[in-house]
């Protein structure tokens, strides 16, 4: 089984962001994946929707044996053990978070679906701050 390169974005902007990030981050290493690098922290508004709590955000590039979906799946289970309770398309729309963890790259395939579309196209094109993390990993 090969390994597969996947870019991901993480951000958190309840309770102590950066210690969220960090522990997601492990959590993802401890279930198999390697990382190999990761950005520096960044500082952010919100995007979409209106809140005073400020994200912060990093860019990591993990090697997995996980398909596409099993990574999805993976990934959610660690937004739920860290108590994100729904996702965006659960909710209908952006709010408040204690983590975040979105594929965006995975190789270069070419994938959607109704729950994972990669590439990620906001975070590739539209986001400001995704374009500030993710230049040194695209």
């Amino acid at each position: 089984m090969s390994q597969h390169k996947v870019v991901l974005l993480l951000g958190s902007n309840l309770g102590d962001q950066k210690k969220n990030l960090q522990l997601a981050l492990q959590k993802i290493s401890e279930g198999g994946n390697f990382i190999s690098q990761v950005s520096e922290f960044l500082t952010t508004e919100p995007v979409e929707f209106v809140s005073s709590n400020i994200f912060c955000n990093i860019a990591s590039v993990i090697f997995t044996r996980l398909s596409p979906i099993q990574l999805l799946d993976f990934i959610k289970s660690i937004e739920i053990e860290m108590g994100r309770i729904k996702d965006s398309t659960a909710l209908g729309g952006y709010s408040d978070r204690i983590i975040d963890i979105d594929i965006i790259k995975y190789n270069d395939l070419k994938f959607r679906s109704e729950r994972l579309e990669i590439p990620h196209y906001k975070h590739l094109f539209e986001r400001d701050f995704s374009k500030i993390l993710l230049k040194d990993f695209i």
